[in-house]
C-alpha cells in the first residue's frame, strides 16, 4: 500500500463562497467528497494535502477560475479544464454513472465498513467531483497501461503511483517505468539500528474486554480500559456514518420517487398531447381532401362556364356576322363572300355549317391544295354562284367547276373587302367577272368545237388517201 502522504491524487475544485472539494486517487477511487463555506485556501489546501500529493487539479469550467489556478500553483500540480464548460444534465449523468456502476464505483458504496460518505450532498460537491472525474479520465487509459505494464515487471505497487505521477506530469510511460526500476537496482539505504521504531500493541479480543478480564502478558488494568472506549468510539462513529448513508439513501430515494412521478405526469401530459395534436392532425388531413374535393369541382365548373362562355361568344359573333350576311344580301349593292379555309372536305362541312353555305353563295377558298374532282363535286352540289381563289388549282377540280359552269374568279381580279370572317364584294364587280368568264368558256368551247370539226375532216381525209378507191 502506497503510503498517504506519497500517493497521487486528483482533485476537483468548484470556487465560491461554498467551495466543493473531490478527491481521488489515480486508480478513479474516490477519497473525499466535500464542501466548506467560508473557509481561507490555507484550510482547504491542509484538507487536500492529508490526503497526498497532488497531481492535478481539475475544473468544470473551459476558463480555469482564479482559485484553481493559485491553488495548482500552491499545490505545485498541473490545471486539467474541459474544452467547453460542462452542462448540468451532463454532470448529473457522468457523477451517477461513476457512483453507481462500473469498477470506479466509491469504497463507501462498495462495502458497508467504510466511514465516509462519498456520495456529494449539494451542487458544489457535484461539480468538484464532476471535474475531479473529468480530469481522471483524460489519463484513464495511460494509468490502466501503466498498472499492467508495473504488474508484468514486477513493480511494487507502493511504487506505481510514482510511474503515474511521473506520466501525468508528461514523461514518456517507458522512460518513467525503466527510472523506478533503476530506483529499485539501487534502493535507498534502509533504516539503521539507532532509528527509533514504532511500536505496536496488540488489543485483547472482544470478548475478553466485554468480560473484563486481562490478557496476561498484553495489557495493564488501564490499557484495558482504554481500549474498550476506543473500540465502542468506533463502533458510535460506524453507526453514525452508517445512519447518514441510510438517510442520503432515503433521501436520494425520495427524491427519485418524486422525480419518476414528475416524469409520469409529464409523459401523461406528452401523450395526452400527442393523441389531441393526432387528432388535429387527422381533422386537418379530412378538411384538406373536402377542400380539395371542392376545388376540383370548382375548377371543372369554372373550366365548362369559360368554354360555354367562348361558345357563346362565337355564337353571337357568328350570328352578328349571318345578319350582316344577310343584310347585304336583301341590299343587292354589296354580295358576302363565305371564307372557306382550305379545300377539303372537312374545312366545308365546318364552313357550311358556320356559314350556312347554300345554293347561289359566293365562296373563297384560302388554299386551293389537295381538293380534286369530288372535292370540287361539294361545292358544285352545294349550289355555289362563283368561287374565288388565292392560288392555283388542280386541273382535276378546275375541270370539275367548269363541266358544271360554276365560275372560277382569282382574288386579284376582283376588289374583295375583308370583314371579319367574312369578305365582301360588289355585286356589279361580280357579274361582270362571272359574265367575263362565261365568255372566255364559250370562246374556250367554240375553239374546242372547232378543233374537234377541224381533226374529224382531217381524219375523213387521210381516210380517202388511203382507200385504194377514190370517190
Amino acid at each position: 500500500m502506497t503510503p498517504k502522504g506519497q500517493r497521487g491524487i486528483i482533485v476537483g475544485l468548484d470556487p465560491g463562497m461554498t467551495v466543493g472539494v473531490a478527491i481521488l486517487n489515480l486508480s478513479g477511487k474516490i477519497l473525499s467528497v466535500n464542501s466548506f463555506k467560508e473557509v481561507s485556501r490555507a484550510e482547504i489546501t491542509k484538507h487536500i494535502i492529508s490526503f497526498g500529493r497532488t497531481v492535478l487539479v481539475a475544473t468544470d469550467v473551459h476558463q480555469p477560475p482564479k482559485m484553481v489556478k493559485k491553488m495548482a500553483t500552491s499545490l505545485n500540480s498541473k490545471i486539467y479544464a474541459p474544452y467547453r464548460d460542462l452542462a448540468v444534465a451532463a454532470k448529473n449523468e457522468m457523477v451517477d454513472d461513476y457512483i453507481y456502476s462500473g469498477d470506479n464505483r466509491p469504497i463507501s458504496r462498495r462495502s458497508r465498513d467504510t466511514e465516509v460518505d462519498l456520495i456529494p450532498q449539494n451542487a458544489h460537491e457535484r461539480d468538484a467531483l464532476a471535474a475531479a472525474i473529468q480530469g481522471y479520465k483524460k489519463y484513464q487509459k495511460k494509468l490502466e497501461l501503466i498498472k499492467k505494464k508495473a504488474l508484468n515487471m514486477e513493480i511494487p505497487s507502493e511504487m506505481v503511483d510514482e510511474v503515474k505521477i511521473m506520466v501525468i506530469n508528461e514523461v514518456p510511460i517507458t522512460k518513467a517505468l525503466n527510472a523506478t526500476m533503476e530506483k529499485l537496482k539501487h534502493p535507498v539505504t534502509p533504516p539503521t539500528a539507532d532509528t527509533p521504531k514504532i511500536k505496536s500493541s496488540k488489543l485483547p479480543p472482544k470478548e475478553d474486554i466485554f468480560k473484563g478480564e486481562m490478557v496476561p502478558g498484553t495489557f495493564k488494568e488501564d490499557s484495558q480500559t482504554e481500549g474498550m472506549f476506543e473500540l465502542i468510539s468506533g463502533l458510535k462513529s460506524k453507526l453514525k456514518s452508517q445512519e447518514k448513508q441510510i438517510k442520503n439513501l432515503q433521501k436520494k430515494n425520495s427524491i427519485m420517487v418524486n422525480d419518476l412521478k414528475r416524469y409520469q405526469d409529464e409523459i401523461s401530459q406528452l401523450e395526452s398531447k400527442i393523441e389531441r395534436l393526432h387528432y388535429q392532425y387527422s381533422q386537418n388531413i379530412l378538411h384538406q381532401k373536402e377542400i380539395a374535393t371542392k376545388t376540383s369541382i370548382i375548377r371543372g365548373l369554372q373550366e365548362k362556364y369559360n368554354h360555354e362562355k367562348a361558345l357563346k361568344k362565337d355564337l353571337e359573333e357568328q350570328l352578328e356576322s349571318i345578319k350582316r350576311i344577310r343584310a347585304m344580301e336583301l341590299s343587292r349593292e354589296a354580295s358576302p363572300v363565305k371564307i372557306i379555309e382550305s379545300f377539303s372536305k372537312d374545312a366545308i362541312r365546318e364552313a357550311t355549317g358556320a356559314w350556312n353555305i347554300k345554293n347561289g353563295d359566293v365562296v373563297l377558298l384560302r388554299s386551293s391544295e389537295g381538293g380534286g374532282s369530288h372535292t370540287a363535286a361539294l361545292l358544285v352540289h352545294l349550289g355555289v354562284k362563283a368561287v374565288i381563289t388565292t392560288d392555283k388549282m388542280s386541273h382535276q377540280a378546275r375541270g370539275e367547276f367548269e363541266t358544271n359552269m360554276v365560275p372560277i374568279i382569282p382574288l386579284e381580279a376582283v376588289d374583295l373587302k375583308l370583314a371579319d370572317d367574312f369578305a365582301v364584294i360588289m355585286s356589279q364587280d361580280l357579274e361582270t367577272e362571272i359574265v367575263k368568264w362565261e365568255k372566255n368558256q364559250e370562246e374556250k368551247r367554240k375553239k374546242e368545237d372547232t378543233n374537234k370539226l377541224l381533226k374529224i375532216m382531217d381524219d375523213y381525209r387521210a381516210k380517202r388517201k388511203r382507200s385504194p378507191h377514190n370517190f
